[in-house]
């Protein structure tokens, strides 16, 4: 009989940031700190690899011996350590700035940059994409709770951001916000957001604008009572009495803003700030915290002679009138002032109220038009009349009543502060147009009579005394706080008229700070992420795009002119679901994929490394998507070779190398799918940047820990999901059978969960055609069919779960007792 004893470990004493520590003689420097919950930063390790150092971003200080590597420097008796010092972090600074010197792609999609709301285009537009139309709009939600309504009026700067512009027109990428909306809101599963339990707090919102729903909404999501206070008959501030029903049906309104009242959102309408009630007596009433939402719903006046004749209409009264089913009579001949898309809407409703000739009056030319772009041609379309370098200086009126209104003409001078030439009046150059009324559209603020006081009578003690600035309230760009405590405001009322979806980001902004505020926290976040990009459009070559396809951007459907001119009814119609997927899959995906869990970007954003634009000088490598899971993209390699030995080392295949940058003799790239790849997928499970993602992944709203179901080894996965559509798969590293290891089918063939096409009851065949049918009809007819089968009118099919002893006997059953070799098993992609 003999004794086997393992060797004892040796224990050493080591300072540890000023700690004395004791630990294992065998461990690493790097082992000893995760031990001790001590986090040190690394992008070259991996636990399945033997640790090299390469990114040096593990460095440690050692007392008499300066920088070293701690994944590969084993502790030693008597070792003082510094993991947090200056030298270190300056260490790690520089190490992350050389591996970013050479980073080439766009942390984010140049398109969610360009949206005031930040919306995850990107990922909505692949949703859509695949048909999940519910998630889609979940993924919208995140940032903007109104999409339909959006869908329809936005500016869309997301699409002058689009890199499609480059190769031929951009996305579609407003119509197919609304497409989405519209899918969900006609369809049976609605997309209903969780909503935390109660807090116990009460906000106060005073306007039912798009600023004042957008808050509500993301407020009743964090479990707090939500009261909107609205001065007119119905909420919906400037969607509702600014926008004509042709461009945003009021049904479409009420169908969205009743996704908010659903949450438990306390809608008051013809109620009035400074008339109904004060600031303070919504303190005094019990509200926590109020958010100031007023819209800006005066016209600026035009401050010329004749102004106050009858005829003279404000443009947003007047809209407002139209809206409320009020009929105005415009006369023949009218003429609007303005170039904004209040004057072309005020422009196209004359015609409908009955006017026979409409002209817009504007200062400048075409090109300074702040209107968008479509709404002009439409308006033109319909008859509209545009008269450029125009100003009015006179309203002419015939027993107090408009009849002609004095011009004069205008030449463009220098820029001004908007950054667009300023129009100049050119001397002795006046005409004079005959009208029956005028439209004065240009500008809009906000009325804020309601509130007292000024910058100087701001005070606690005094809630109703708001200080302003310019005639807008004065917020905190960030906080959102106003001079009061308690009180936020955002939208139009702080910055001055501006787009919906300006207006919704504020919302959600407030919403944000607000909750902070109510947790005792600072209303402030600098959680603003490190980002890099290729930079703006025109800084980005077309020559990276050479390979990309040419597809036509799809049309919208419109009512032509003649069938919209005189009706209300909405002029856009929306995508066919065929025409929406198409343009969905038109997107280039510009935006990383590894955004969400990027360990360069994570550890660039804790180290302060400002953001960037990345270099012209690097040499570029086009994307590898020749692979049907797996998306390679060189110019966001770090070398840090982890992929390769993972694939070598850790699964035996050997696919990658070292020199994968390096282009081939053919001037390419070589592709994944001239190697030896088995599509395992773990060199994108370990890639610690984007340079290897998984080609249809998403990033999850949540995780589900199961086991793979394709055969009976038991692998550990995690499911990605959104909604009830599966968009991501990673493997589960504490699953004791497959330790973080999966197979191609593990790791990438789970889209028949959300297959059209899956089989969800049984199909019996009845008259020629399959047919669904009940489990007992189905198994009814099985049973009969045995009675008298013949072996090939037999056929077998084994589960995925089975292992493979058991298809071993499964499938000798089949062909020795059942005789008939028309036997399979489910478990392949």
């Amino acid at each position: 009989m003999s004794l086997v004893t393992a060797e004892k470990t040796t224990k050493v004493a080591i300072i540890l940031d000023g700690q004395e520590v004791r630990a294992d003689g065998d461990r690493t420097i790097l082992d000893v700190c995760r031990e001790n919950n001590i986090r040190i930063p690394t992008l070259c390790h991996d636990e399945q690899l033997e640790p090299i150092g390469s990114c040096q971003m593990c460095v440690v200080e050692l007392e008499g011996h300066g920088l070293v590597i701690s994944c590969n420097t084993r502790v030693a008796d008597g070792m003082e350590i510094r993991t947090d010092s200056a030298k270190v972090v300056a260490a790690r600074k520089k190490a992350l700035r050389q591996l970013l010197a050479e980073h080439y792609g766009d942390c984010v999609a140049p398109c969610q940059n360009a949206c005031p709301a930040g919306i995850d285009i990107q990922g909505y537009l692949a949703l859509i994409a695949r048909g999940a139309y519910k998630e889609a709009v979940e993924l919208i939600k995140e940032r903007l709770p109104l999409p339909a309504i959006i869908g329809r009026i936005c500016p869309h700067p997301c699409e002058q951001a689009c890199r499609r512009n480059l190769v031929d027109e951009p996305l579609s990428i407003c119509s197919l916000k609304r497409f989405a909306a519209d899918q969900e809101m006609l369809g049976n599963e609605k997309f209903v957001p969780m909503i935390e339990p109660a807090t116990g707090f009460k906000i106060a919102i005073v306007g039912g604008g798009p600023a004042g729903l957008s808050a509500a909404y993301y407020l009743a999501k964090d479990g707090h009572a939500v009261t909107i206070f609205e001065a007119l008959p119905k909420p919906g501030g400037m969607l509702r009495y600014g926008i004509p029903d042709y461009r945003l049906p009021q049904d479409i309104l009420d169908k969205e803003i009743s996704t908010i009242t659903d949450m438990g959102v306390v809608i008051k309408t013809n109620t009035a700030l400074g008339k109904d009630f004060t600031i303070g007596s919504l303190f005094d009433n019990g509200f926590n915290a109020v958010f100031l939402a007023i819209g800006a719903h005066q016209s600026t006046k035009m401050n010329v002679e004749g102004e106050n004749l009858e005829g003279v209409l404000p443009g947003t009264d007047f809209l407002k009138t139209a809206a409320m089913g009020q009929k105005v009579d415009v006369g023949k001949r009218v003429a609007v002032i303005g170039g904004g898309n209040t004057a072309i809407d005020a422009a196209r409703v004359a015609f409908r109220m009955g006017a026979g000739e409409v002209t817009i009056v504007y200062r400048r030319s075409r090109a300074e038009m702040p209107a968008t772009d479509w709404e002009v041609e439409e308006a033109e379309e319909e008859g509209v009349k545009l008269r450029f370098l125009a100003a009015p200086v006179r309203i002419i009126g015939d027993n107090g009543r408009v009849s002609a209104i004095e011009c004069i003409r205008m030449a463009l001078g220098e820029p001004d502060a908007s950054g667009r030439r300023r129009p100049e009046p050119i001397p002795r150059s006046q005409f004079t147009l005959e009208v029956d009324s005028v439209i004065a559209a240009i500008g809009q603020r906000t009325d804020l009579s309601g509130l007292k006081g000024g910058k100087e009578a701001a005070s606690a003690s005094e809630p109703n005394n708001i200080a302003l600035e310019r005639g807008n309230i004065l917020a905190h760009s960030k906080s959102m706080l106003t001079s009061v405590k308690g009180v936020f405001a955002g939208g139009d009322c702080v910055t001055g008229a501006a787009t919906a979806v300006e207006a919704v980001a504020a919302g959600r902004k407030a919403a944000v700070a607000i909750s902070r505020y109510l947790k005792g926290k600072e209303p402030v976040t600098n959680d603003k992420p490190f980002e890099i990009t290729k930079g703006k459009l025109n800084e980005v070559s077309e020559n990276e795009f050479v390979h990309v396809e040419h597809r036509p951007r799809q049309k919208m459907p419109k009512l032509s002119p003649h069938e919209r001119k005189e009706t209300y009814e909405e002029i856009e119609l929306g995508f066919s679901e065929e025409a929406a997927r198409r343009e969905a899959s038109r997107c280039l995906e510009c935006g990383c994929k590894a955004q969400y869990d990027c360990d360069l970007r994570d550890l660039a954003t804790e180290y302060e490394i400002e953001s960037m634009t990345a270099s012209r000088n690097l040499r570029l490598y086009p994307r590898d998507l020749s692979h049907p899971f797996v998306e390679r993209d060189p110019n966001k390699c770090i070398a840090c070779s982890r992929c390769v030995r993972i694939c070598q080392e850790v699964q035996g295949v050997g696919a990658l190398s070292l020199g994968y940058r390096v282009t081939t003799t053919g001037g390419t790239d070589g592709s994944l799918m001239d190697t030896t790849c088995v599509s395992c997928g773990q060199c994108t499970a370990t890639c610690p940047v984007g340079a290897l993602v998984k080609k249809n992944g998403l990033r999850p709203a949540y995780e589900v820990k199961t086991v793979c179901p394709y055969c009976g080894v038991g692998c550990g996965i995690y499911l990605g999901m959104r909604g009830g559509v599966i968009v991501n798969t990673r493997a589960d590293f504490e699953n004791p059978v497959s330790r973080g290891n999966l197979c191609v089918k593990g790791q990438f063939g789970h889209d028949f969960i959300n297959h059209p096409d899956r089989l969800r009851t049984p199909l019996i065949k009845r008259d020629g055609k399959f047919v669904e049918a009940t489990w007992d009809e189905a198994l009814a007819l099985v049973a009969a069919k045995f009675a008298n089968y013949k072996g090939d009118q037999f056929g077998a099919l084994c589960s995925a779960r089975a292992t493979n002893e058991e298809n071993y006997v499964f499938q000798k059953f089949v062909r020795g007792v059942m005789g008939t070799n028309n036997i399979d098993h489910c478990a392949r992609l």
